[in-house]
């Protein structure tokens, strides 16, 4: 895994070969974040990062300023691994690691965040749920930005907060908002 741009840049980390999750490829997370920083300022803004895996999009976000980030992982190795990049980075106060499965956090968090990042296993059968779950609660700001990392095979067109598309190779990010 290697951090794309920010203070962090370039700085490499090596999960191992037994890490199961997928991580965002460079070449996404690039486009992901170029588009991004020319629509907001990161220093303000809080960050969720649901089903984080290697926890590569939170600490681009710690990278590029963000100074409150919230990172939700299940497996208990892949948060010990990003648990170890925290303490590495030194940025215990920008990043929070959550052990904790995703869909609890949803439905229990009282807290609201600006830009809410999910990249749920591609397979995941409960993938077409997520950004209504996010999007009923109160876990995204009114003015916020829901983007869900997903496969070919999903299609969000039709939810009334879709907003738009972007695909970089086998990579599909969705972006929904509650504003137009």
């Amino acid at each position: 895994m290697r951090i794309i741009g920010g203070t962090f840049k370039s700085r490499i980390f090596r999960p191992g070969k037994s890490f199961k999750a997928r991580p965002t490829t460079d070449f996404a997370r690039e486009n992901l974040f170029n588009i991004l920083e020319n629509r907001y300022e990161f220093e303000n803004k809080k960050v969720l990062d649901l089903f984080s895996g290697t926890g590569s999009i939170s600490f681009e976000f710690a990278s590029r300023g963000c100074q409150n980030v919230t990172s939700v992982e299940l497996d208990r190795f892949h948060h010990q691994f990003i648990g170890s990049v925290i303490e590495t980075l030194g940025i215990k106060r920008i990043v929070k690691a959550l052990n904790v499965d995703a869909f609890k956090f949803i439905s229990r968090s009282a807290e609201g965040y600006d830009l809410i990042f999910a990249d749920p296993p591609y397979e995941l059968k409960q993938i077409a749920e997520i950004p209504n779950l996010i999007l009923n609660s109160n876990l995204l700001n009114n003015e916020g930005l829901l983007i869900l990392e997903h496969g070919k095979t999903n299609d969000f067109s039709s939810n009334p907060f879709f907003r738009e598309l972007r695909k970089y190779g086998s990579v599909h990010f969705s972006f929904f908002s509650r504003i137009e």
